[in-house]
């Protein structure tokens, strides 16, 4: 009874609480979250259709302590290969601890028109395991498209799970329904603002946004906030050579912070 409580206490809070939200790499998080028109590899964990502007293959790796001291963490890596005018990507993502877990892999293909449009197609597979009581899968997808409207403006929107797919009645766990729309404008030489409205099925919208400040093209600092409920985010990031680490912090009002780090390596 004991590992019954703890993970139906855990799922509920969960449901409640959207802590199991997918991590999309230091640098969104670090940006409010708002990862809609950005393009980025980790746009594989956010709007794939970001992945379009990639050029060579690379992969990343992140690790996040969910709510600092919690004992909950977040696993998650990523690879894109380009092909042409495609993009073929790699998602995989690890949420929970020992007693229970929440794993999701993905599959995407992502192509550019004309250099203007991008277009994706993502698949998922979803399990949810609990000591001792077994595991359940499910499955869902993903679309998303960017519009080029200058070499400033970026229009990004995506939808997650239109299908509502979901586990079997006896997990009381769900995969949201999830419409984002955004927008990056790449305000001057050095500073990237972006922005996305939310919507999950059922239940309120969340306004994000972020900023990105590039005063030397090693180096970068990020910020952004989130409002439902409102969240504050920082977050930096340094290049050298093929490589590229990212940190970011977010605070939850009531859950306290959540540090994340990422290695990328471009080939």
């Amino acid at each position: 009874m004991h590992y019954f409580s703890l993970a139906a206490a855990l799922v509920c809070s969960l449901s409640c609480l959207h802590a199991q939200e997918i991590n999309s790499g230091p640098r969104i998080t670090a940006q409010g979250n708002a990862g809609v028109a950005l393009q980025d590899i980790w746009c594989l964990q956010s709007n794939q259709a970001g992945i379009a502007s990639i050029h060579k293959p690379i992969v990343a790796f992140a690790c996040e302590s969910n709510f600092f001291n919690s004992g909950i963490g977040t696993q998650s890596a990523v690879f894109a290969i380009p092909y042409h005018q495609n993009v073929f990507g790699l998602s995989l993502q690890n949420y929970g601890f020992s007693e229970y877990s929440e794993q999701k892999a993905g599959m995407a293909y992502a192509r550019s028109f004309g250099g203007t449009v991008s277009a994706s197609l993502d698949f998922n597979i979803h399990q949810i395991r609990i000591a001792q009581y077994g595991s359940a899968q499910t499955w869902s997808v993903e679309a998303g498209m960017q519009y080029r409207a200058d070499d400033n403006l970026i229009i990004g929107t995506h939808i997650s799970n239109p299908s509502r797919s979901a586990y079997d009645a006896g997990v009381n766990a769900v995969i949201p329904v999830i419409i984002e729309l955004g927008a990056s404008l790449k305000f001057t030489d050095n500073v990237l603002l972006n922005a996305a409205i939310v919507k999950e099925l059922n239940s309120s919208g969340d306004f994000r946004s972020g900023i990105e400040y590039t005063p030397v093209n090693q180096f970068s600092f990020r910020g952004g906030i989130a409002t439902n409920p409102f969240r504050q985010f920082a977050g930096f990031g340094c290049c050298y050579h093929s490589f590229k680490i990212d940190t970011a912090l977010s605070l939850h009002p009531d859950l306290g912070y959540s540090p994340q780090l990422s290695v990328a390596y471009e080939f």
